[in-house]
């Protein structure tokens, strides 16, 4: 993995999103030992998908669209079948950071509340307003793509408009949310918020020997530090009476286990409990549109 493409920036204080009130955590009900939010929500099409950054510092605006669109989809109880756009996140959101060369979270989720994000699926989508520019290929494995290029692309061009042949304007295809939040750093909060709301966006230290995981928990154990990496949680469980985190990666489904890997749970390995956020979709009006 290029250190180049290690594209998650650390979030400066000035930019950190308010911490979300989870008291009334401490006296819900016990949360169960495995989770995964694909058994309960089956109908979302968002959450079956694994995508690719290609080769783009781009995994930021990858975890933070992936996480939007589960909860779109959770909270619209299956009706919004939404893919959020990665494209715009990485043209258009100056305050997120640099682009393909890397950027950070809570201004994401930020954007998404302040000006609203288009849909945007996979490389060819034409379903969508503005989907990936760039292709798939493979990372850190022989695959059906072929290998990602040596050279980053250049993080796109903004645009306000959306792709020849899609049947909605810009202004009606955006979505927003009404709130965006960072988690606390506590193992239970995270998994209570994962349970309730849906996806989340985090952020670990990447390290040489993440880059060939196949399956098993992840625990870093040898090889230099490469930098950063964004990814969307799903879930937890337990293997083998080791806890762990169930995660989506961003290097389509030819990696690891089928495009997700599990990482130690609880101690804040690899940093993956520090910057953990989400945000709450408003999803009445996109119904009242789907309905029209």
């Amino acid at each position: 993995m290029s250190k180049k493409l290690c594209g998650y920036r650390k979030t400066p204080a000035e930019k950190k999103l308010p911490t979300k009130e989870t008291e009334h955590f401490l006296t819900a009900d016990p949360l169960p030992t495995n989770f995964d939010l694909r058994d309960a929500y089956p109908t979302c099409e968002s959450l079956k998908e694994v995508r690719d950054q290609s080769s783009c510092g781009s995994c930021w605006a990858f975890g933070a669209a992936e996480a939007m669109s589960d909860r779109i989809c959770i909270a619209s109880k299956g009706k919004l079948q939404t893919r959020v756009s990665t494209t715009h996140l990485v043209a258009c959101c100056y305050e997120c950071g640099d682009g393909c060369d890397g950027g950070q979270l809570g201004p994401s989720f930020d954007y998404w509340v302040q000006n609203g994000l288009p849909t945007g699926g996979l490389y060819g989508d034409v379903n969508t307003c503005q989907p990936y520019p760039f292709p798939p290929c493979d990372h850190h494995v022989v695959g059906k793509y072929g290998p990602c290029p040596s050279e980053e692309y250049p993080t796109p061009s903004c645009s306000n408009t959306c792709v020849s042949g899609y049947p909605h304007t810009y202004g009606t295809d955006l979505h927003f949310a009404s709130k965006a939040y960072s988690l606390p750093s506590r193992e239970q909060e995270i998994m209570r918020e994962i349970f309730e709301q849906g996806s989340v966006e985090a952020a670990f230290d990447v390290y040489e020997d993440f880059i060939n995981y196949k399956t098993g928990v992840y625990k870093h154990v040898k090889g230099s530090y490469l930098g950063g990496h964004a990814i969307k949680v799903i879930g937890w469980g337990v293997e083998n009476g080791t806890k762990y985190w169930l995660i989506v990666n961003s290097w389509n489904d030819s990696w690891g286990d089928k495009g997700t890997f599990k990482m130690l749970r609880g101690v804040n390995h690899c940093g993956i409990e520090d910057d953990v956020v989400g945000g709450l979709p408003i999803i009445n009006s996109k119904l009242k549109f789907l309905d029209a």
